[in-house]
C-alpha cells in the first residue's frame, strides 16, 4: 500500500514533490487548479519536465489528481455543464502529462432534478470527456450519501460506471469516512471483507485503482461528510487498523485528506502513523 497525503500546489508544483518527501508520502494527490474556482492553472512543458524528474528521484510512486469540487456532471444547467466538463477534461491532461493514475471525480448531485435523468447527463459527461483525452482514468469517489448525490453505494458507482461507457479508463476511489457515513461498516475485518467482496460482485476489483483514507467526524450511516485526523474519529485507531490491512488493497496509493494540526492539512507525523496502524493491522491478521 502506498501511503501519503493530499499536498498544496501553492508555489507551482515544483514545490509538490517537496512537500510529498518531507511528508514521507509514497503517493501524493493534489488539485489541479484552485478547488473552488473554475479558472485553470497553466503549466508549462518545463513545470511538468521539473515535476516529472522531482518524481522520478523521489520516493514517491503514484500521483492523484482530485478534480475541483465546483464540477457536477450531473447538472442539467447549460452553464454549469459546459464548465463542469471543460475543468474534468483539463484535469484529464494534466493527469495525461504528468503521468497521474487517475483523476478523482465526486460523481455529481441532482440538485432537485430527476435522479434518472441526471445519471444518464453524468454518463454522457464521462463519455465526452474520456474520448477528448488520451491516457488518464477517471476514479469515480464514493460519496457520504447525503440528499441528492450520487455515488452513494456500489449499485450506483456501478450504474454510473455502465452509463458511462464501461471503459478500462473508468475506475474507482473509495472513502472510507464516506463509506462509514453512508453506512457501510468498515471497522471490523469481516463486515470489511464482505463489503469488499461485494465491490468485486458488483464492479470489479480491477476498477479500485486508490483510496482515500481519511477518519470520521460522524457516525456509521450518518450520511454526513466530515474529516476528522487519523485514529480520532468514529473510526478510531481500531477500525483504521482493519482499513489500512486489508489484504486486497495491496499496491493501491492510499490517501489522507485530513485536516491536520491546526487545519494545515495532514503532516508527517500523521503519515507515519497512519504506516504504523496498518503495520499493526498486519501484525493481527497473521496471528
Amino acid at each position: 500500500m502506498l501511503i501519503g497525503a493530499h499536498v498544496s500546489t501553492a508555489g507551482g508544483l515544483a514545490n509538490v514533490v517537496e512537500r510529498g518527501v518531507e511528508r514521507e508520502c509514497d503517493a501524493i494527490q493534489v488539485f489541479n487548479q484552485n478547488s473552488r474556482m473554475w479558472r485553470p492553472t497553466a503549466y508549462s512543458d518545463d513545470d511538468i519536465a521539473g515535476f516529472r524528474e522531482a518524481i522520478d528521484a523521489s520516493r514517491i510512486q503514484a500521483v492523484l489528481i482530485h478534480a475541483v469540487y465546483l464540477i457536477n456532471c450531473a447538472s442539467l444547467e447549460d452553464d454549469v455543464r459546459a464548465k463542469s466538463l471543460e475543468a474534468l477534461k483539463g484535469a484529464l491532461r494534466l493527469g495525461d502529462r504528468i503521468g497521474a493514475v487517475g483523476v478523482v471525480l465526486h460523481p455529481g448531485s441532482q440538485k432537485g432534478r430527476d435522479y434518472d435523468e441526471c445519471l444518464r447527463a453524468v454518463g454522457e459527461a464521462l463519455r465526452e470527456c474520456l474520448a477528448e483525452t488520451q491516457r488518464c482514468p477517471i476514479l469515480l469517489e464514493n460519496t457520504a450519501g447525503a440528499m441528492g448525490t450520487l455515488g452513494r453505494d456500489f449499485d450506483e458507482l456501478a450504474r454510473l460506471i455502465e452509463l458511462g461507457g464501461g471503459g478500462e479508463r473508468l475506475g474507482l476511489c473509495l472513502d472510507c469516512c464516506h463509506m462509514l457515513a453512508s453506512g457501510y461498516e468498515v471497522r471490523r475485518r469481516g463486515s470489511l471483507s464482505a463489503i469488499v467482496d461485494e465491490l468485486d460482485s458488483k464492479i470489479g476489483l480491477d476498477r479500485l485503482r486508490a483510496l482515500h483514507v481519511n477518519d470520521s467526524k460522524m457516525p456509521l450511516g450518518s450520511n454526513r461528510d466530515r474529516h476528522a485526523n487519523t485514529g480520532e474519529g468514529e473510526l478510531g485507531k481500531a477500525g483504521m487498523r482493519v482499513f489500512l490491512s486489508e489484504p486486497r488493497f495491496e499496491g493501491l496509493p492510499a490517501v489522507l485528506e485530513t485536516p491536520g494540526p491546526e487545519r494545515r492539512g495532514t503532516d508527517r507525523a500523521e503519515v507515519r502513523l497512519a504506516k504504523r496502524l496498518r503495520r499493526e493491522g498486519l501484525r493481527n491478521r497473521a496471528r
